[in-house]
């Protein structure tokens, strides 16, 4: 490696903290070790590498082994002489830095040759079917790769849908993010037999950062390197929200791990750390005022609903939900659709139609709604339970959704509804305590007559916030 390589090479070097270079020099040296090579002959040291036979040995349950064949071609794409040559078959622990570098500290342009022949081993543009594929392998493996470390936070692949369908959900999803040349935006099925340069690619990589966040995770976590340390941002701390109120209570939720972390990133950013389940149908009852009863005054909040024919869909409400006769919300709110396809529809402008709920009224409808206007919702859940519609010719007038059910008035099939951040302080005070935990004196006079608390059974299990 010439002068001006090995300065580039201390460049990148210098990216990370010492401890971080450690962590990075101590994983490469444990690669390196399992790939077998004789380390010495005639008493003369080699240089360690790794070859892809090494790395898939030290892959094999961490990651799916087409994730570690394209981690190895991302590897090998780095060029240290800068003649383009033919590159070696094994990787030197300066590719290996400078690929970390790229992809955990760089930015879109440096991250793009390592991710093109990530997708393509081949040079020049690359086709939409290819970059299909590796969308899809790389969202199968932040959902292996978070399982296996046990880092999915209460959540795991038993108490949500099937993942598969959402892996690719989500990929169509962001696919649908890819630029032409010319800034068009191509359809599917065209999609997969275009081809797509460097440039279209870069472009993609910087205006999706789902992209490199999933990068970052499956190195971070399948390497098992810097997965601790305080470089780590944001988005891949609250990646996955925790899980509460679902552990041992048989339920499946209607969302599957892509979905979790595609709504959860349209989040406000305060409230990405943790999901609560306030109400299912299934363990509540399909009843209207338990609906209510269980959201009310609970915080920003998550509706998610299944109806009959299958469709799974929902919104985002920024607001504690009222029971009132009046419009409520603000411009965070949303509408997303998780099944058939997955995709998030944001507020348009045109009105403050946000979130209702109302309950008998006698003049006003009641039942629960998102976005339109009365009869005419983009999400209605009404009172008389299991009716509902979503009605959109050609889109919903606050959040520019299509009709998200199958049919514009639908039937529903299941119900749940998700508190998102820490819940308001009078709420929890509220749930936690009975008139008999604030005053103790009625409490010893209960005992004092032989009576129990009737009221211990009836509450909600509360979680211990530290109980992943």
């Amino acid at each position: 490696m010439g002068n001006a390589d090995s300065n580039a090479y201390r460049n990148h070097l210098s990216r990370f903290l010492p401890e971080e270079q450690s962590d990075i020099d101590g994983v490469f040296d444990a690669i390196s070790g399992s790939s077998g090579s004789s380390a010495a002959k005639n008493g003369k040291a080699t240089k360690k590498t790794v070859t892809l036979g090494a790395l898939q040995a030290y892959m094999r349950e961490p990651l799916p082994e087409q994730m570690t064949v394209r981690l190895y071609n991302g590897m090998k794409s780095i060029d240290l002489t800068g003649k383009s040559s033919e590159p070696s078959e094994q990787i030197a622990k300066e590719q290996f830095v400078i690929f970390m570098s790229n992809l955990l500290k760089g930015n879109a342009d440096e991250k793009i040759t390592i991710i093109m022949r990530m997708i393509s081993t081949t040079e020049g543009p690359v086709k939409g079917k290819q970059i299909q594929e590796f969308t899809e392998d790389l969202i199968m493996s932040v959902v292996h790769v978070l399982n296996y470390r046990k880092e999915l936070k209460g959540w795991n692949l038993e108490n949500t849908r099937d993942s598969a369908g959402g892996v690719k959900a989500l990929a169509s999803q962001l696919l649908s993010e890819l630029k032409l040349a010319d800034g068009a935006t191509p359809v599917s099925p065209q999609l997969m037999e275009m081809n797509f340069d460097q440039s279209a690619i870069e472009d993609w990589v910087y205006r999706v950062p789902h992209i490199s966040t999933f990068l970052s995770v499956v190195i971070r976590q399948g390497l098992h390197v810097l997965h601790s340390l305080p470089d780590q941002t944001k988005e891949i701390v609250n990646l996955v929200p925790g899980c509460k109120g679902i552990k041992g209570r048989g339920l499946v939720s209607l969302f599957d791990i892509p979905s979790i972390i595609y709504i959860n990133s349209h989040l406000p950013a305060e409230l990405q750390h943790k999901w609560r389940l306030l109400f299912s149908s299934r363990l509540h009852g399909e009843s209207f005022s338990q609906l209510c009863g269980h959201i009310v005054n609970k915080g920003p909040c998550i509706v998610i609903l299944r109806d009959l024919d299958g469709y799974i869909f929902g919104g985002f409400a920024s607001h504690s939900w009222e029971v009132k006769p009046q419009f409520q919300g603000d411009n965070r709110c949303f509408l997303f659709s998780v099944f058939p396809s997955l995709a998030v529809y944001t507020y348009t402008g045109y009105n403050d139609h946000y979130m209702y709920l109302n309950h008998n009224q006698q003049t006003m409808p009641n039942g629960l709604g998102m976005g339109g206007q009365h009869d005419y919702f983009g999400l209605w859940v009404d009172s008389d339970y299991g009716k509902g519609h979503s009605k959109a010719k050609p889109r919903c007038t606050t959040y520019n959704s299509p009709q998200l059910s199958a049919k514009e008035n639908f039937t529903l099939d299941a119900l749940e509804v998700w508190a998102v951040g820490d819940l308001p302080e009078s709420t929890e005070t509220k749930g936690k305590k009975s008139i008999l935990d604030v005053d103790p004196e009625a409490q010893a006079l209960l005992e004092m007559v032989g009576k129990s608390r009737q009221s211990e059974g009836l509450r909600e299990p509360i979680e211990d916030d530290e109980d992943n």
